[in-house]
């Protein structure tokens, strides 16, 4: 390697695997290296990770990475750090022990409280502020119950013992040998005690939530340094200048610069955002407000509607069901049927998010008959992503009053090319794949790059996006119209299921 830096790692820390990718200075692959790590399912709802397993995935994949590349250091140029959001974790500031599992961001634990406070008329003010619903899906009120429900915990919290994260703060935190702890505008924006409008924790929703302040990370941009690798790690002595949700990294990686520019990414989850510029706008359609980056002193906003089960509907059917080996045989078997044989699958296995906020919804299947077989149940999966994102783009359009030219796609799913075709026809709008589709790790990276001089400006990121597939739609709007009644009903059933 040369002895100026020539790349960038982005570490990505998912919600089922660890991810290191290096890019070069044209934003291309230059290696990669992966590593999955246990979920933990201690009760019906309750979804957990190990801290340690996190952080030792995450550190394993950055040395993997640099060994199968032949790098070091000083071929570094930056390092950015991407993650599974609302994941919450609380640890003491001095052993560095974590007082629990870290609650994942589909646990729903927290419904009854997010109920009650509902019920008390909280909900209203808590949007105004932060953009968000009260629903377990956020950090606020998973931060609450571990300080109600560990032993010990809200004591040692409010002697200043114990600090709070969402997945970003724990890796900077270990990857700079404990001396950082901080958090980005965008992760910081997804806990509902950040204020928007101030770009601060805000004090009346940390007494809401009754957490003390002492337990907060340090708010960053998304783009600027913030702390260096620490001697004993790989990376040792490189600049961490990057940092973001992986759907906001998602976003920039996609090159959503302008306001109305949209993508979704189809991973365990499915999750679509808008760029809306400079000023929040309050959604009236029961999306979320959030922010998109923060970029020096300057914010950019966006609105995000959440799907829950997205990729995991077809890690269900190949897991759970063991219908398919392989998203592979899935994707072949969907495509040999037209059409899911009027079969409706919806996978509220984690409750619904956007726009139904509905936590105690759960998964029906609906217009099963006897014909019915597993390329249905395929066809019927796929569907269901697109559905969603359907759903979450109509209601965008409506708070925007900007209608959709093209969609831009990323995450796993996007390989899928009849999930592709279904979504571009639900939409009646084009659909685009980029010629890079790890756009969370490439974003992130972006922003890392811009914050060292990597690259001059967005106008030189932006020149290195490339489209790779454009799908237009086929079908009519008038079918459409009649297949997304149909799934407003099958909707309807799954709702309120759990008493």
């Amino acid at each position: 390697m040369t002895e100026s830096p020539s790349l960038l790692l982005a570490l990505d820390q998912g919600t089922t695997s660890s991810r290191a990718i290096l890019f070069n200075q044209k934003g291309r692959i230059v290696a990669s290296a992966q590593k999955e790590f246990p979920q933990r399912y201690p009760k019906p709802g309750w979804v957990e990770h190990d801290p340690a397993d996190l952080w030792s995935s995450q550190s394993a994949v950055m040395a993997e990475v640099m060994s199968r590349a032949d790098v070091t250091a000083k071929d570094l140029a930056a390092v950015g750090v991407t993650n599974q959001r609302e994941t919450t974790l609380v640890w003491d500031r001095h052993s560095g022990k974590p007082v629990c599992h870290a609650l994942v961001w589909q646990d729903r634990r927290t419904a009854d409280l997010c109920t009650r406070m509902k019920e008390e008329g909280l909900e209203p003010d808590i949007t105004q502020k932060t953009g968000l619903r009260l629903d377990p899906y956020f950090s606020g009120t998973k931060l609450k119950w571990i300080l109600d429900h560990v032993d010990g915990a809200r004591q040692r919290a409010e002697r200043g013992e114990l600090l709070f994260g969402t997945v970003d703060t724990w890796l900077i935190w270990q990857l700079t040998g404990r001396k950082a702890h901080v958090t980005d505008a965008t992760n910081a924006s997804r806990t509902l005690l950040y204020n928007l409008h101030t770009g601060s924790w805000d004090p009346e929703l940390l007494n809401l939530f009754t957490i003390p302040d002492t337990m907060l990370p340090r708010i960053v941009p998304s783009s600027g340094i913030v702390g260096t690798v620490a001697d004993h790690l790989q990376a040792e002595g490189v600049p961490i200048a990057g940092v973001a949700g992986d759907q906001h990294a998602a976003l920039f990686g996609q090159t959503c610069f302008d306001p109305g520019m949209a993508k979704s990414t189809y991973g365990t989850g499915s999750f679509l955002l808008m760029n809306m510029g400079s000023t929040p706008i309050p959604s009236r359609n029961n999306l979320l407000s959030t922010v998109a980056w923060q970029i020096g002193n300057k914010t950019e906003y966006a609105l995000e509607g959440s799907v829950f089960i997205a990729g995991a509907a077809v890690q269900w059917l190949r897991d759970e069901l063991q219908i398919v080996r392989s998203a592979k045989e899935l994707d072949r078997l969907a495509a040999e049927v037209q059409d899911a044989g009027g079969m409706y699958l919806v996978p509220a296995f984690a409750g619904l998010g956007a726009p139904h906020w509905d936590p105690y919804a759960r998964g029906v299947a609906v217009g099963l008959t006897r014909g019915t077989n597993r390329a249905h149940f395929c066809r019927a999966a796929l569907e269901s992503i697109a559905f969603q994102t359907a759903d979450l783009i109509t209601c965008m359009e409506k708070d925007s009053g900007v209608p959709l030219k093209e969609l831009r796609v990323d995450g796993g799913v996007c390989h899928s090319e009849p999930m592709l075709q279904f979504q571009a026809d639900l939409l009646q709008s084009d659909v685009v794949r980029p010629a890079c589709v790890e756009t969370t790790a490439l974003g992130v990276a972006y922003l890392a790059g811009l914050a060292v001089g990597f690259w001059s400006g967005r106008d030189e990121v932006r020149s290195l996006w490339q489209r790779d597939r454009t799908v237009h739609p086929i079908r009519s709007a008038a079918e459409v119209a009649g297949l997304r009644q149909q799934w407003d009903r099958a909707v309807e059933r799954a709702k309120g299921w759990e008493e």
